[in-house]
């Protein structure tokens, strides 16, 4: 297994390879680039087929949080962590503070919080070992899952509007991958706008609850993509659009929450072509990261919610400048937001 010519690779400054063997800690901390500053990304704990498929979900995720901050216009680069385990049966407070550790020793260049497979408690261990840590509830802003949310609903309303002429999404037909923090959030503001649910997650009693809750309808995982829907929101693991799923979408606006869901980057390029407006994934699900930002480690003043969420609501914006751009210069719109990141971080360079 090689990294420096992994397909992903993309000029990462640093890939870390973390081991403790006393509490079966194999961790991969990957730093993109600390252009704008430090490099701040989630820790991710999943049960991968192979070593090789965690390195290229690290180095993949890295690059998308360099873009992500530079799109948001904040002052951190972009760095990820992966834990190679079963987050359902591999978590211990050993490990956590193994993997403390070994982000303290990069010396701020990394700074985690909460991903697929962990928990702010998980991070609150990991702080007893590092200071760089974000997104935990002591002097935090706590679970980064609700921003994540409330970016994602700001976005998708920007992707109505463009390709539906819609005003928002009241009387809409969403179906929604997922139903893990951030699925669940999203459905709560979806069902409050006045939208109508399709739901598929992988544990069943996720979708009776929304189904009870929100008059959701329920679907498989592996068909949901296929729903007749408006909006379809990948609210799971990566890699959902690709050869296969792509011909068989009917929504015309993809927008969700979750990371990579182009499984190439040329997938970008197959949505448009099947007449898909596809929100870019780490423009919309930005919120998160946004709201870390606000904390008062990064700022110096006490966390503010709502000046938060407004920096949060700007993502419609985003969203807005990248749709035109892409029809303006007929090109993918995830190409239009690599573009606009892109010479972000020139500027800040």
């Amino acid at each position: 297994m090689s990294v420096f010519t992994a397909p992903d690779f993309a000029g990462h400054e640093q890939v870390v390879f973390a081991s403790d063997p006393a509490c079966g800690l194999r961790a991969i901390i990957a730093i993109h680039d600390t252009t704008r500053g430090p490099a701040l990304g989630g820790c991710r704990m999943w049960h991968y087929a192979s070593e090789a498929d965690a390195v290229a979900d690290v180095l993949r995720l890295s690059q998308g949080m360099t873009y992500k901050s530079a799109l948001a216009e904040l002052p951190l680069g972009g760095g990820k962590a992966v834990v190679l385990g079963d987050p359902a049966h591999d978590k211990s407070e050993a490990l956590w503070r193994a993997l403390g550790r070994a982000i303290d020793r990069l010396g701020g260049h990394y700074v985690t919080a909460e991903d697929v497979g962990t928990s702010v408690a998980d991070l609150e261990t990991v702080r007893t070992a590092t200071a760089h840590v974000a997104g935990i509830a002591e002097g935090g802003s706590g679970d980064p899952s609700p921003a994540t949310a409330f970016g994602v609903f700001m976005g998708m309303q920007a992707a109505v509007r463009h390709r539906l002429g819609g005003a928002d999404v009241t009387g809409l037909r969403v179906a929604l991958q997922g139903l893990g923090h951030v699925g669940l959030c999203l459905a709560e503001h979806l069902a409050e706008a006045g939208a109508e649910l399709v739901v598929a997650d992988l544990d069943p009693g996720r979708v009776d609850a929304a189904v009870e809750r929100f008059g959701a309808r329920r679907a498989e995982s592996a068909a949901i993509h296929a729903e007749d829907v408006e909006v379809f929101a990948p609210c799971a693991l990566g890699a959902i659009l690709n050869d296969r799923t792509i011909p068989e979408l009917w929504a015309p606006v993809v927008a969700g929450s979750a990371n990579n869901q182009l499984a190439e980057a040329r997938h970008g390029g197959a949505l448009a072509e099947h007449g898909v407006l596809y929100a870019p994934d780490y423009a919309i699900n930005a919120g998160g990261i946004i709201n870390v930002s606000h904390e008062s480690t990064r700022t110096g003043r006490p966390y503010d919610r709502q000046a938060a969420y407004a920096h949060i609501a700007r993502i419609h914006d985003t969203l807005a400048r990248i749709f035109e751009a892409a029809d303006a210069e007929g090109i993918p719109t995830s190409v239009a937001a690599d573009r606009l990141a892109e010479a972000r971080l020139r500027q800040a360079a």
